[in-house]
């Protein structure tokens, strides 16, 4: 039977999930058209809009808050599945929020570049524009590899999830099956970001994160964790793998884009 404490945490976690995809897709949306085009127009871009490029810039540190919360919560509910699995999931996951604040200082930097870049005429070959795409590509590539610690971490995660029962097993089994695509998506990426996956990778997990967020907020856990049969010692997990069928698991979160 589920406590009263337990009863809430899971409502929590799932609160977080669907707080964390709200930020991550709204700053997405804001940024797209935004930093899209040559340097000199992302910067004509941000210098135009600059309270629409501030407002997606909190929204990242939001998210990137949300993941920490998510995370921490997430290891309380999955730790008596496997503590060392957990454990390294957690570290995954902690990864890719600090890497979204890196890219977040990216933006921080455009902001900077943009007005500078106006203000002097919008010179042609200028340092503003070296100093831009400098920002622009630390921006993208550190959301590119905190895409992968979130993989790395959703591996880990999700089979997790699905011993510990306290989703539907169904639901579970979605994000395991729809992460491996996220993961081809993010090693592309993170090996030439021209080569520019098809969205279809990621299509099928964008809605994961807020229908088992929605889940578990609304109807909290199905039942409590349970732990594996065998457990040498308490929160330590040695025992049957018969739950998982010898399954292994980020996080678009992050903002796609």
């Amino acid at each position: 039977m589920l406590t009263q404490s337990d009863a809430r945490t899971p409502r929590c976690l799932g609160a977080a999930f669907v707080f964390q995809f709200a930020t991550s897709l709204t700053a997405g949306m804001l940024s797209m058209s935004i930093l899209a085009g040559s340097i000199t127009e992302v910067l004509m871009n941000i210098s135009s809009n600059l309270g629409q490029m501030r407002t997606t810039i909190v929204l990242e540190l939001l998210t990137s808050v949300g993941i920490i919360v998510m995370t921490s919560l997430l290891y309380v509910v999955l730790r008596d599945q496997n503590r060392a699995v957990a454990l390294v999931a957690l570290g995954l996951w902690m990864a890719e929020a600090v890497m979204l604040a890196v890219k977040t200082l990216g933006l921080y930097a455009l902001v900077a570049l943009s007005v500078g870049y106006v203000d002097a005429g919008s010179p042609t070959a200028s340092s503003y524009e070296t100093l831009g795409s400098l920002s622009l590509g630390v921006s993208q590539h550190a959301g590119d590899i905190g895409m992968l610690f979130f993989c790395l971490g959703a591996l880990l995660w999700y089979p997790l999830l699905f011993q510990s029962r306290i989703v539907p097993r169904l639901l579970s089994l979605w994000g395991m099956v729809a992460v491996p695509l996220v993961v081809v998506a993010t090693v592309l990426l993170v090996w030439d970001r021209g080569l520019d996956p098809s969205f279809a990778l990621y299509a099928l997990y964008v809605p994961f994160e807020l229908v088992l967020g929605l889940w578990l907020l609304i109807k909290g856990a199905t039942v409590a964790p349970t732990r594996l049969r065998g457990a040498s010692a308490p929160g330590v997990d040695l025992g049957t793998r018969n739950d998982v069928g010898d399954a292994k698991e980020r996080h678009p979160h992050g903002s796609v884009g």
